[in-house]
Formats: structure tokens, C-alpha cells, sequence
């Protein structure tokens, strides 16, 4: 078989890596000719495809990025300039470059770095990542605040054109492009891909910017020419607006903004890099520089498969066949993709909506199917949970399906658009709890704690695959607001496809076991660990009754009163933060209530949850079974 990347030009040997490890900062980058600058991104991208197929992390998006990383580092006096990557999933070039070599190999594993941009762990990340569409407000940040301490350096935000959907990088560039003192580069990563590929009206935008070469490249030079006399260069801009408006009828939507407009530049071109990044760090003011790129460059599995490569798992790097465990149980995500088909089949009211992550949650499943009734809105949260308030407004029953971290974008519009409404949405938290590797920008553990408290909302966690899949068909007949939250990851094993549904009533948990020494609590996918540590103790001589309270809110008030009746002990486990979680509540019900049973409950605290695996992180939290099993035992933890 030929090998997958049999058209870069060197073996893997010690050698393939001579001018990789002569850099270990960009102090020796600068030092290379420019020919050696292209042999160094070579055994660069090498070095990423050989890491990321042991160690698996975000491949294609910093396979796409190399060249620009290299061109950024080799142009710019880092870290006294600032380069801002959006989200990060770029930036292992990056982070090599900058002195991480050794310590890529052990990037999101426990105590190793982060797979993500941090301050904290190296002074070349001028700011964390992790959510998308930040970079231009931070960066704009960073560069007014140069302007008023005086300071002469360059500040660069790096941001994808999937990121450029989200409402928040289009208020960065408002606001920056109304200060046309503040010297600010904008770097637009054009690869027509976000995880999945990229939708909307601003595709289409970019693709007119990239066709009107011959334009942007006279306009390119022509500003070069001018850039050390403002007044003749301003004019010259007024008067190619007025042209492409009146004339060509092709008006720039980052010029409309007050951003000097730049490129497209081929991205993969180092001279191109390099010398269109010299020419524009001398202009000032806002600009903005449209690269475009391929997503997975120099490797030609991730070339042809954008979406399955951005996080591929392990494979082989010569071949580029995925090693992928055959897990015995189905992905909760998987559940919710093909229950969703099975209900828009049986009600016409049903429609799906994403931001940008129909594969991330399955959704794709009935994109396939029924693409007229699912809409990917991109990367922004917000405005999917408001256009999905539209839909349910006018009849239809969204599932609007966000990872958990980022549904907290949207805590306002749930409440205002949603909730305060009334109006039957169903929201799905994919990721919800510890979700391992990704790390802490990425845990889904504040969303029972945040959503508890909004009126009229139901927030249901199953237990197992059959649970999520009833709570959905539930929501379809509950006609209110309605939240799901459940992990990533396989489920327990429980049978659901080919099973009738059943209506689960809201605020209803059940009694899984019964026991007579201490009532064990747990909400969610937690309560599988919690019955294996119940079983144990039993076998111990420890009798736990165990329950699965199966809402967070609102609480089965006649469970509680029959727990609180019956035991003096009791242990809550939640896959969630304490603070304002159910195990508060509901030693807060037994307070107002006059019961008086102690309360011991496990989650996560007030800190946070660095990257590992998700076993790893359950221990380090203290909710694993081991954990659990002390705990109704009476032991320390």
C-alpha cells in the first residue's frame, strides 16, 4: 500500500528530524535560511502525524496551520508580540516551535500539557483557548492596551472560517474597526472546514473574496507602495469601495468594517507567508489577511476525510488505517442520533439543530435522512437556542443539541428566549461531566448547577442508553422547556434500539435497590459506578438502597421524603460541581423539610479539572466506584 504521506520528501528515520531538533524556540526558527525554513515545516508536520497516531489529539486542523505557525514565529518577535489562536485546535505546530517538543509527547494526557492554547503553561500563549470565535476581542484587547501604555508591540489573532460564524468574532471586528489607530492583523484561516464543513451565507462571501485574485493581488500591491502616505492611501481605499460597490458590485465585508483587506494568500507558500507578513507588520492600524488553507496538508488520509481526521484517534501513520476500539456498547451519542430520526418519523413537528457539530452528536444521522428538517447554524450557540425558540414559536419541536461547556455561551438566551417563554425546546447536552482528554475548557460540569435554577425548566440525566432515549421521546410530549444532559463516551450496555418507548414523568426517579443502612443517591450515567459499589458493599455487609433520582430538576419530592424518613445516612454522586448541584440540593430539601439525615455527597469541587483520562479524573474527583464504594461504607476518601 502506498504510504499516506509518501509525497513529503524525507524517511522517518533520526534524521527525517535534523531541523526539528535544532529548534527550541523561535530564536533558533529565525536562524534558518528559508529553504530550511521549508525543510523544518516538513519534519514538523512529520512529527505531529507520528505523535498524534500513539498519542491521539486534534490532527487535521494543525496539520492545515504549519506553514502559517512557522511564517508567524519566523516574522514575529514572540512572545514580546502577541499571536491570539482561536480555540487551539491549530496550534500544535505552535506549541513545538515554542519549546515543547519533549512534552508534545505527552500533550492531554494527565500531568502532561494541554491540548489548547494556555497562559499558564508556556509565555508564547498570549491567551487560552478552547471555545471558539474569541481571538479578535482578546487580541483587540491586547493591542489597545499596547496603544495606551505606549508600547510598540504587534499583536496578531489568528481565527478559522468556522469560528468566523460565531456571533462574538463579529463584534471583536466592530469594534476594532472603529479604531483605526489600534494596530491590530487579523489572520482569517480560510480552509472551507470547521469540524465539519463550514455553512452559511459567510462561505459564500469568502469564496467571491478568493476568486477576485488579480483584484486583491494590484490592491495588495499597490497599498504596499502607499503604506508611508496615509492620506494618498486612505483616498485610494475610498475610492476602490466606491468602485467595487457602484462598478463591480463586489464590496468587501471586512473593508465595510474598516479593516484593510488583504490576500487571499496561498498559506501552504512560505515566501508567500513570509513576505506578505513582513510587508503588512509595518502597516498600521486594523488589517485583515484571508489565508487559505487545507485542512490536514501533507497528510492525504486527513486531506480526503476532513471531519473524521480533525481528532482521528490512534492509526497507523504509514497506512492511515484508524486503530479504533470496538467499544460492546453503543455511544450516547449515537442513541440520541438515531432516536431523533425514529421521533421526526413520528411527528412532523420535529426538527434538529446543531452549531457546526452535526458528526460531534450525531446529528448527521438525520441530516442524511431528512437534511430539510436540520439545520447546522454554525458556531453560534446563542443563536441556535434563539432560532430554535423562533421554531417551537411557531409550532415545531427543536432539538437543539450543544456540548455542555458550550452551552454555557447560550445561559442567557435559554432563559430569556426559552424558559421565560415557555416554549417547548428540547435542549440536548452532549459531553455533560468529565470528558477526559480535552481538558478544562472543555468539561461539561456546570449545567445542572446553572440550569436548576431557571423556572419552568426540566433537567433530566439518564442513567443508561434506554434512559436517553425515553427522556427524548418524553420531552417530544412534555410541551415545556426541556434539558437532557449526558456524557460522551459508550453507554452501559442497556438495551433501547427496537424497544416501545416509554413516557417517563418529569420530577419521577425510581429505586433501583433496596437497603437498609444507607440510602446511595445518584443522578445520570454516575449511578452505573454507584450500583457496582452498592453490589460490593452488600457483599461487604454494608445494605445501600439505591436510587436514581433521574431529575435534577424539578426533585422527586416523594422519593426524598421516603429516603429521609428511613435513613440517617445518606451519599449523593453527580458527574457534575457541587456547588449549586444536586447533592446540595437535596440535603437542602431534607434541611427545609425537617429531616435530618447526614449528607455526604461526590462530585467535583470548587477547582478545575485538568486533562486525563476520564477514569483518571473520576479518582482524582473522588466519584470513581472505588470511590463511591468507601463512601457508602462509611470509609474516608
Amino acid at each position: 500500500m502506498r504510504s499516506a504521506y509518501s509525497y513529503l520528501c524525507l524517511a522517518m528515520t533520526t534524521e527525517a528530524y535534523r531541523l526539528l531538533h535544532q529548534v527550541d524556540s523561535p530564536r533558533e526558527l529565525k536562524r534558518l535560511t528559508q529553504e530550511e525554513l521549508r525543510a523544518y515545516c516538513d519534519e514538523l508536520r512529520r512529527y505531529i502525524i507520528e505523535e498524534c497516531s500513539v498519542n491521539p489529539g486534534h490532527l487535521a486542523s494543525s496539520l492545515g496551520a504549519v506553514e502559517l505557525a512557522a511564517a508567524l514565529h519566523y516574522v514575529y518577535d514572540t512572545p514580546e508580540d502577541k499571536v491570539v489562536w482561536d480555540v487551539g485546535h491549530q496550534t500544535y505546530a505552535h506549541k513545538i516551535i515554542t519549546g515543547r517538543r519533549e512534552a508534545f509527547r505527552n500533550k492531554r494526557r494527565l500531568g502532561g500539557i494541554s491540548g489548547f492554547p494556555r497562559m499558564a503553561e508556556s509565555e508564547y500563549d498570549a491567551f487560552g483557548g478552547g471555545h471558539a470565535s474569541v481571538s479578535i476581542s482578546a487580541a483587540f484587547g491586547m493591542a489597545k492596551a499596547a496603544e495606551l501604555r505606549g508600547e510598540k508591540r504587534k499583536v496578531v489573532a489568528v481565527i478559522g472560517d468556522g469560528s468566523m460564524t460565531g456571533g462574538l468574532a463579529f463584534e471583536g471586528l466592530n469594534n476594532a474597526g472603529a479604531s483605526r489607530n489600534t494596530d491590530l492583523l487579523v489572520i482569517l484561516n480560510d480552509n472551507n472546514m470547521a469540524i465539519d464543513q463550514v455553512t452559511g451565507a459567510l462561505k459564500n462571501c469568502l469564496l467571491k473574496m478568493s476568486t477576485s485574485v488579480h483584484y486583491n493581488r494590484f490592491k495588495q500591491r499597490l497599498w504596499g507602495m502607499l503604506s508611508h502616505t496615509p492620506r494618498l492611501l486612505r483616498l485610494c481605499q475610498k475610492t476602490g469601495n466606491a468602485v467595487k460597490q457602484g462598478v463591480l458590485n463586489n464590496s468587501n465585508l471586512f473593508e465595510s468594517l474598516n479593516f484593510r483587506y488583504f490576500g487571499p494568500v496561498d498559506g501552504h507558500s512560505l515566501p508567500e507567508l513570509v513576505r506578505t507578513l513582513r510587508a503588512l507588520r509595518d502597516i498600521p492600524g486594523p488589517k485583515l489577511l484571508h489565508i487559505i488553507t487545507d485542512k490536514g496538508k501533507g497528510y492525504s488520509p486527513a486531506e480526503h476525510d476532513k471531519p473524521v481526521w480533525h481528532a482521528p484517534g490512534r492509526f497507523n501513520p504509514d497506512t492511515g488505517e484508524r486503530i479504533v476500539s470496538q467499544g460492546a456498547t453503543a455511544r450516547y451519542q449515537d442513541v440520541f442520533g438515531e432516536t431523533l430520526l425514529e421521533l421526526a418519523r413520528l411527528d412532523d413537528r420535529v426538527v434538529g439543530v446543531t452549531p457546526a457539530m452535526p458528526s460531534g452528536c450525531s446529528m448527521n444521522i438525520l441530516m442524511q435522512a431528512m437534511p430539510e428538517r436540520c439545520f447546522d447554524v454554525g458556531i453560534a450557540e446563542g443563536h441556535a437556542v434563539t432560532f430554535s425558540a423562533g421554531l417551537a414559536a411557531a409550532g415545531m419541536v427543536p432539538y437543539c443539541n450543544i456540548y455542555s461547556s458550550f452551552m454555557q455561551r447560550a445561559y442567557d438566551n435559554v432563559i430569556h428566549d426559552v424558559a421565560i417563554q415557555n416554549l417547548p425546546v428540547v435542549l440536548c447536552l452532549d459531553r455533560g461531566g468529565l470528558v477526559g482528554e480535552d481538558g478544562v475548557t472543555h468539561h461539561g460540569l456546570f449545567d445542572m448547577a446553572a440550569f436548576a435554577a431557571v423556572p419552568s425548566l426540566v433537567v433530566a440525566a439518564p442513567m443508561d442508553e434506554r434512559e436517553l432515549r425515553n427522556m427524548m421521546y418524553s420531552a417530544l410530549r412534555a410541551g415545556c422547556p426541556y434539558m437532557i444532559r449526558y456524557p460522551r463516551g459508550n453507554g452501559a450496555g442497556a438495551v433501547w434500539q427496537g424497544e416501545p418507548f416509554e413516557a417517563l414523568p418529569a420530577g419521577k426517579g425510581r429505586r433501583l435497590r433496596e437497603g437498609g443502612d444507607v440510602a446511595l443517591l445518584t443522578v445520570g450515567t454516575v449511578g452505573n459506578a454507584g450500583a457496582r459499589a452498592a453490589e460490593r458493599a452488600e457483599a461487604e455487609g454494608v445494605s445501600v438502597a439505591h436510587y436514581d433520582l433521574r431529575f435534577v430538576k424539578p426533585l422527586d419530592e416523594e422519593l426524598l421524603a421516603e429516603v429521609g424518613a428511613r435513613f440517617s445516612r445518606v451519599v449523593t454522586v453527580e458527574d457534575g460541581s457541587l456547588r449549586g448541584g444536586a447533592g446540595e440540593a437535596v440535603a437542602a430539601w431534607f434541611n427545609s423539610h425537617g429531616f435530618g439525615p447526614s449528607v455526604r455527597s461526590l462530585g467535583v469541587g470548587d477547582v478545575w479539572v485538568e486533562h486525563g483520562t476520564p477514569a483518571q479524573l473520576y479518582a482524582l474527583c473522588g466519584y470513581d466506584e472505588e470511590s463511591i464504594y468507601r463512601a457508602v461504607k462509611g470509609s474516608s476518601i
